[in-house]
């Protein structure tokens, strides 16, 4: 029994030592240097350029009748006027139902460089606004108005680093394409349609930019630097109800459980049993990237997954929100529908939700998650629409380096790292043509910031929308 104690004992130094160790040696990769090459850029045209976006009214609605398609066409003709020299130069196709693809001619031959943004915006509620939301306040060097961040500022960014570059006698290396969507918001065709432009072509994106990840702050435990995330993947989206009836009847002779309760029941269940982990290439690259930056407690945890996965599994379900997002499908129940009277009990009720599906979950294996877990033969599960997790880009190639250094070169101290994106894109559907789409918003967004997209009171600051563009100009320059 004593050799069997001083064993045990003697395993466990062992194993404490073997994850010290590898903590203490899990020290921070090699860093890209910063170029230290200024960009020039005349701000005053830029500003204005971005107020004169957010004043048309781009709203995209499910119900086509509530689309004011004049203030799209109002859109459209004023690129022409903010942008001459990309007018001239660049070959527009419009796809789709509103979709626009400029083609900016490079030196040579070989797949070509795609840059995205969408120029259709989510409805507001103009009274919770502080200032008017499409009449593009500019006050203490902040402009105002829906679209801003989301995605109009990024548009304004990419065409405004090409004005620039064209005025200045400038040729890309590679063809590069500008693909903007005014549907993006509803999911709607013209992207697709777009995709399948390229695809009839035969031709094969040798990277793809769209909205995604930002330049953030106190995101990564242990981590106080600025972070830059370019996502390598997005996650799927599923809604779903779940439905249940009865023979209604009068409440004060209600059954044991009626159908509301038993929908209760369910949402209960499915809150208590979460989708199973998955540590999936993103979060992977994420993790191994961002944690040699940490603290040495949390060092401890990322240097040694391969026995912590569980620990650190179980911090994020704790936390929620988007540490628990990183690691698991998840299901946030939005909508509950009843009956209309306080004594009636209801023939029917519904309980919806939306479904963000990570890695190997897809739309039929999460339904069959769902029916496995609430296990009630009284409640049918109904899917409305859904599309599973893209594929993982390729973060082992010149496209991705180009890309991670002109981040570098832009925000100087941020840490740039591989990222899942939780939220759905329109550069979902160009995973059919390549494997290296990225997603990446090319903006220092703060928590109040990112949480102003399809929030109330929208708005960039100057600088931050300055800076965009000159992320954009170091991007075309690079070779990409």
């Amino acid at each position: 029994m004593q050799y069997l104690v001083l064993a045990i004992i003697f395993i466990l130094i062992i194993w404490i030592a073997i994850l010290l160790i590898r903590a203490a040696s899990f020290k921070p990769k090699e860093e890209l240097k910063p170029s230290q090459e200024p960009v020039t850029l005349n701000e005053d045209k830029i500003v204005s350029d971005m107020q004169e976006m957010i004043r048309c009214k781009t709203i995209s609605y499910n119900d086509p009748k509530l689309v004011d398609e004049t203030e799209f066409q109002k859109f459209r003709d004023l690129l022409p006027k903010l942008f001459p020299n990309v007018h001239k130069t660049c070959e527009l196709r419009h796809l789709g139902i509103n979709g626009l693809l400029y083609h900016w001619k490079g030196k040579n031959e070989g797949d070509p460089v795609v840059l995205m943004a969408h120029y259709d915006v989510v409805p507001v509620e103009e009274a919770l606004w502080e200032k008017p939301p499409f009449e593009a306040v500019l006050e203490n060097d902040v402009i105002w108005g829906r679209g801003t961040l989301d995605t109009k500022g990024t548009l304004c960014g990419i065409l405004e680093a090409a004005e620039k570059l064209i005025s200045e006698g400038f040729q890309p290396e590679r063809d590069i394409y500008f693909s903007f969507s005014g549907q993006e918001e509803i999911n709607g065709p013209s992207c697709p349609a777009i995709v399948d432009w390229f695809e009839e072509n035969g031709i094969h994106p040798a990277m793809v930019l769209d909205e995604g990840g930002a330049v953030v702050e106190n995101v990564f435990p242990g981590v106080k630097r600025e972070c830059a995330l370019i996502g390598i993947a997005e996650k799927g989206m599923m809604n779903a109800e779940f439905h249940a009836k009865s023979g209604g009847g009068h409440a004060s002779m209600p059954p044991v459980h009626t159908i509301v309760g038993e929908l209760a029941q369910a949402v209960v269940d499915v809150e208590n049993h979460p989708f199973p982990r998955q540590l999936t290439k993103p979060v992977r690259e994420m993790l191994d990237v961002l944690g040699r930056y940490s603290t040495f407690l949390y060092k401890i945890i990322f240097a040694n997954l391969w026995c912590f996965e569980g620990l650190f599994d179980l911090v994020c379900k704790k936390s929620g929100g988007e540490l628990n997002a990183m690691m698991r499908t998840t299901c946030a129940v939005t909508k509950m529908e009843g009956g209309a009277a306080f004594n009636v009990i209801p023939p029917k009720a519904s309980v919806g939700m939306n479904l963000r599906l990570m890695g190997t979950d897809t739309v039929e294996s999460a339904r069959d998650y769902l029916e496995k877990v609430v296990n009630n033969p009284n409640i049918d599960v109904t899917i409305y629409e859904g599309r599973n997790a893209s594929p993982d880009s390729d973060t082992d190639c010149q496209e991705w380096k180009l890309l991670c250094q002109a981040v570098s070169d832009t925000w100087k101290e941020a840490l740039v790292s591989p990222y899942l994106m939780m939220a759905c894109s329109d550069s979902w559907h160009y995973s059919r043509i390549t494997d290296r789409v990225y997603k990446f918003s090319a903006m220092k967004l703060s928590k109040e910031e990112r949480g102003m997209i399809h929030g109330n009171n929208e708005r960039i600051p100057v600088k931050t929308l300055v800076r965009t563009v000159e992320f954009y100009v170091r991007l075309m320059k690079s070779g990409i």
